[in-house]
């Protein structure tokens, strides 16, 4: 590989500013620095997690060489994690002649604030559907709004005020519209293909040239930690105060934010996003589409990406159970090295996967269902939206002509110490007919295969029964049958 080009200093925009910035830490967020340094206070903390929607920001980036804004979590968006990137704070909009943002006035004139400290955030997430979509429905508002949380106005108000956005002003001459060629043009000269390094020893803030550079620098800096969308690790610096020195950014490198089908299997890049890949994965796979719409909010899923979810080896993530029960594979990369292993047999122990050191997730390959065979995912959580998994099921069944199971994966979450399959549960249903007394009878094989947890989320007898249950669920949306098919609680322990 070519000698790489260091510099020592981020440069992106904030606002109508362009800012080089070459003393900031590998654990700044971008929350502080807007606070904290530039006294931007429209952006609030009220969670530091990702969860309340008070810090939201506008973040716009080069995508296949177009500019896109999406909404962001300021408490977790580490600043090297800004690059080449456009920062959009609540203090940037304005309206004609000094008037408030048509946003703005909406949410005053139908009553869609009373304490006030969430609205600058509604602002910006209202603000970025807006751009998007002038005239948005009430399900697509909802959706903007999963991750901004309201303590004391209510709803109803707020999406009134949605809907009434356009009747204040025309997105297509708002400001960031106006100014689309300028930033473009801007940020594409920003990429100047240099790797950037601040800092000096143990605490440094890395962001590779490209995925060449990244795997160079991870072969020869193994521990480093590797940052992608940062919707975990940034929880590892605001809530656990841990230190992520050297810190590695990797969401800017164009080659991990790829996305192609070939012979029916869907290629997704490392540092694709939720948001990114919903599109093409809700319509070739319509289960995923529906489950990353319930992964955290729009914030989240505009940051956080399925190779970061993958390769992080949490229990209870949401992506890899649907990932394994569909067959995937995963492309691991040391060097110039590269191995492609079955994503099921990534996941060894609680906190240990198949990594060996200077090696990263480089892409998930992942199987469409063919034509005829089941597939379906069923999360169980608290909360409906917004919120962690207590378990999560995933079942792909294909049945023989006779109505024998010809093949069958289950995979979960939240069941043991890492996703996984419900291999007896499989045995003891393949080969035999799709029918409720089989079913039935294969339910005491998921002793064999599981043995949960207690914690906050659920009881280790909740989840054991709630798994039973969702094959069962699973098996009546498969025959059509509507009676209601129930686990008792004394089967279940």
């Amino acid at each position: 590989m070519a000698k790489v080009k260091v510099r020592s200093e981020l440069r992106f925009l904030l606002n109508g500013e362009t800012v080089a910035l070459a003393d900031v830490g590998p654990d700044e967020t971008l929350l502080d620095y807007l606070r904290l340094r530039r006294s931007l206070r429209g952006t609030k903390e009220g969670c530091a997690e990702g969860d309340c929607g008070a810090c939201t920001v506008l973040v716009g980036k080069l995508a296949g060489g177009k500019l896109v804004y999406e909404s962001v979590n300021a408490c977790i968006r580490f600043m090297g994690s800004l690059d080449g990137c456009h920062v959009v704070t609540v203090e940037h909009l304005r309206g004609e002649g000094g008037q408030l943002h048509p946003v703005q006035q909406a949410l005053v004139d139908f009553h869609g604030s009373q304490c006030g400290f969430c609205t600058p955030g509604f602002v910006m997430s209202l603000y970025a559907l807006w751009m998007r979509s002038p005239d948005p429905s009430v399900v697509a508002i909802e959706k903007a709004l999963q991750g901004n949380l309201c303590r004391c106005t209510g709803y109803e108000a707020i999406v009134r005020a949605a809907r009434a956005i356009s009747t204040y002003g025309q997105a297509a001459k708002d400001p960031l519209a106006a100014e689309r060629k300028r930033v473009t043009k801007a940020l594409a000269a920003m990429r100047d293909g240099a790797r950037v390094v601040i800092g000096g020893g143990h605490r440094r803030l890395i962001v590779p040239a490209s995925v060449d550079d990244f795997a160079a620098l991870l072969e020869k800096e193994p521990t480093a930690t590797v940052v992608a969308g940062s919707t975990d690790v940034g929880l590892w610096v605001t809530k656990q105060m841990r230190d992520i020195s050297p810190a590695v950014f990797i969401g800017g490198i164009e080659e991990l934010r790829t996305i192609s089908t070939d012979k029916g299997v869907i290629s997704i890049g490392a540092g694709v996003t939720y948001s990114e890949a919903f599109s093409l994965l809700a319509k070739r796979i319509p289960a995923l589409g529906r489950l990353i719409d319930r992964i955290g909010g729009e914030q989240v899923r505009n940051m956080g990406t399925i190779g970061g979810n993958v390769a992080n080896g949490s229990p209870i993530g949401d992506t890899p159970p649907p990932l394994i029960a569909l067959g995937a594979t995963l492309t691991l990369r040391r060097g110039k090295k590269r191995r492609t292993i079955p994503l099921e047999s990534f996941f060894i122990a609680y906190g240990k996967q198949d990594r060996k050191h200077g090696e990263f997730v480089e892409a998930v390959h992942v199987p469409v269902p063919v034509k005829g065979t089941h597939f379906a995912i069923h999360k169980i959580s608290k909360r409906r939206e917004e919120d962690i998994t207590a378990t999560l099921g995933a079942f792909h069944l294909t049945l023989a002509k006779d109505g024998t199971v010809k093949a069958i994966r289950i995979a979960y979450g939240g069941m043991a110490a890492t996703p996984k399959r419900a291999v007896a549960v499989e045995a003891a249903l393949l080969g035999k007919p799709w029918t409720e007394a089989n079913v039935q009878a294969a339910l005491p094989a998921y002793d064999m295969d599981f043995t949960p947890l207690t914690d906050m989320r659920a009881t280790a007898g909740y989840r054991s029964l709630v798994a039973k249950n969702l094959l069962m669920r699973f098996y009546l949306e498969t025959t059509g049958t509507k009676a209601p098919i129930t686990v008792s609680r004394q089967e279940a322990a």
